[in-house]
């Protein structure tokens, strides 16, 4: 069984400035499907064009985020930001829409300084209670549109004050929301800096897993250069469990894209 990998263009061919380009480049490169984290200051249209003339599949988008220059990532477990957050989900439907994708990211935002009033085990019982809310809610409204609503932990190291930090933390969210249409997007750079064990956590949560993300570890390069996963054996065990979902190359490469991808071959042709 082959495994299908997806090119992250909000990684991968940053050589090249125009989005449009980077379709192109990852079509080129034998990319039938793409991701993107957040196309929302292009046109839609343009990203449509984009996707359309190169005849790929868009298999996954994270939600509008807020303001990225802010540090904002996302306003899903902000306790008063209800609003933001459901405007934030009917723009990114408008694009999951026009583009067939049938997978959304969705994004917590920061942990905040707690005020005088509040000490933080309130304030993450706050936005535990506000996340678990609008997760109900997004998964409903996503469902009814054929798109599976994810979430994902961000490791401590990378993104500091991220509130989604564990795999487990995920699941527990998962299992109080209770929706049928919500998954665990595992990126394994991420279980890997968070908490190690990577094989166990793997199979222990496979059950839960829409959508998998791969980069090496410490410097999220690609999978084949230097660090602490071996790919080889992860893509062997993902293959055994028949992981049947997309592997989205969310990476850096350590020199020009285009020469990055000398371990994918052998598992495109399987």
């Amino acid at each position: 069984m082959s495994l299908k990998f997806a090119a992250n263009l909000s990684f991968l061919f940053t050589e090249l400035a125009d989005l449009e380009a980077r379709y192109s480049a990852a079509k080129e490169a034998g990319f039938e499907a793409v991701e993107v984290a957040f196309p929302y200051t292009l046109p839609l249209v343009d990203v449509q064009r984009a996707l359309e003339s190169n005849q790929q599949r868009q298999v996954l988008l994270n939600i509008f985020p807020g303001d990225l220059s802010a540090g904002e990532l996302g306003h899903a477990a902000l306790p008063g930001k209800e609003k933001e957050f459901q405007d934030a989900l009917n723009l990114s439907i408008t694009y999951c829409k026009a583009l067939k994708c049938d997978r959304l990211h969705i994004m917590t935002g920061k942990i905040p300084d707690p005020s005088p009033e509040a000490t933080k085990e309130c304030l993450l019982k706050k936005m535990e209670d506000t996340f678990i809310a609008n997760l109900k809610y997004a998964a409903d409204i996503l469902s009814k549109e054929g798109i599976l609503a994810l979430i994902e932990p961000l490791n401590k190291k990378t993104v500091p004050n991220y509130f989604l930090n564990s795999q487990y933390q995920a699941v527990d969210m998962i299992k109080k929301v209770g929706h049928p249409n919500l998954k665990l997007q595992m990126d394994l750079f991420h279980v890997q800096q968070q908490h190690g064990n990577i094989t166990h956590i793997i199979k222990e949560l496979y059950p839960y897993i829409g959508h998998i993300q791969v980069a090496q570890v410490p410097d999220r390069g690609q999978p084949d250069s230097p660090g602490e996963l071996n790919y080889n054996y992860i893509f062997q065990l993902l293959q055994e469990l028949g992981y049947k979902g997309w592997i989205g190359c969310e990476y850096k490469p350590t020199g020009k894209t285009k020469d990055s991808f000398a371990w994918l071959t052998p598992w495109r042709n399987m």
